[in-house]
């Protein structure tokens, strides 16, 4: 499977899938500005007693149309996870994610998510399964290792040898979690030793860092995950880039943004709770974009969602122009 590349030679550019805060308000609200060329749902957990076709329902293939949207699965029944990706299919997804990255302790205690880094043989038995159960494309998203790096050739050429279409690499441990750096030379590596296409993802937060992954790792397509929630224009400001042109970012795009958000807040969620989630996303962006003590703002005023949007906008507005 041969990952295309935008003009200019900018790389495919996918939306990263983030448990809590990457769901379905923020990939509504981020698709409003753009600029990515596929994005991936937060993952479908599989667990051994899982009722296929009801929690099959919770992807929407047409949700961004037209941006494709991946599904994204995370289990480790071989049996289960080729059911799984069998409806995936049936419900329009153009291709299915395997999760092997999650670091979180009640994922890998249940033995899926980036544990699965602990037995190579037995993730290839899993994938196998997968691939096999369905004519789209199966990939798969892992981490360097679990504990350290010492199976990351053998997890490497055991997903290969699954019959995956390519690798996303997130080049930190599950040891590691979220704390910088990423290891851009651990994609380096990968890359000279698969010979399926591979997808770097980990500590892209501006366009000269998408050039320099690029660059420097060899990398087939780049995937942004909390970069984009610190920065929404993101992907629009790469394509730019590369293009060798200036980005504008908009005001009213970043209006429309949060608006959209709010929006597809499910229904009967309390005001407290909206705020909550806006909290999530604007922290992010306050951290990349003012002061500390405008954080510090954040968890002082109303809990009525839209005063609380207003004020927030126009905090990040004013450290925008300082």
């Amino acid at each position: 499977m041969l990952l295309p590349r935008n003009i200019h030679g900018c790389p495919y550019l996918l939306l990263a899938p983030m448990e809590g805060v990457g769901d379905r308000c923020f990939r509504k609200a981020i698709a409003t500005i753009g600029g990515f060329d596929e994005a991936v749902r937060d993952f479908l957990r599989v667990p051994r007693n899982a009722h296929i076709e009801s929690l099959a329902k919770e992807y929407v293939a047409d949700e961004l149309n037209p941006i494709p949207l991946a599904a994204q699965l995370m289990g480790s029944d071989p049996e289960l996870m080729a059911a799984m990706a069998q409806e995936m299919e049936k419900r329009g997804a153009t291709r299915v994610d395997f999760n092997c990255g999650c670091p979180s302790k009640i994922v890998t205690g249940r033995g899926a998510g980036s544990s699965l880094l602990q037995d190579p043989r037995f993730l290839q038995e899993v994938a196998s399964h997968m691939v096999k159960a369905v004519s789209i494309p199966v990939t798969i998203k892992m981490r360097s290792g679990f504990e350290d790096i010492s199976l990351f050739e053998e997890n490497l050429l055991a997903a290969q040898e699954s019959g995956v279409a390519y690798i996303t690499l997130h080049p930190r441990t599950k040891v590691d979690g979220y704390r910088p750096p990423a290891r851009w030379d651990l994609i380096a590596r990968a890359k000279q030793i698969l010979t399926i296409p591979l997808v770097g993802n980990g500590d892209i937060l501006t366009p000269q860092d998408a050039e320099r992954m690029l660059r420097e790792t060899g990398c087939d397509a780049l995937m942004i995950g909390r970069g984009s929630v610190a920065n929404p224009f993101i992907f629009n400001e790469i394509k730019a880039y590369f293009q060798g042109i200036p980005y504008e970012k908009e005001a009213h795009s970043l209006s429309t943004y949060f608006a959209t958000y709010l929006a597809h807040v499910p229904p009967g969620t309390t005001p407290r709770t909206s705020v909550n989630k806006l909290k999530q996303i604007l922290n992010f962006m306050f951290k990349a974009n003012a002061p500390e003590k405008n954080l510090e703002m954040l968890t002082t005023q109303s809990v009525d969602p839209e005063e609380f949007l207003k004020l927030s906008l126009s905090l990040l507005l004013h450290s925008a122009k300082a």
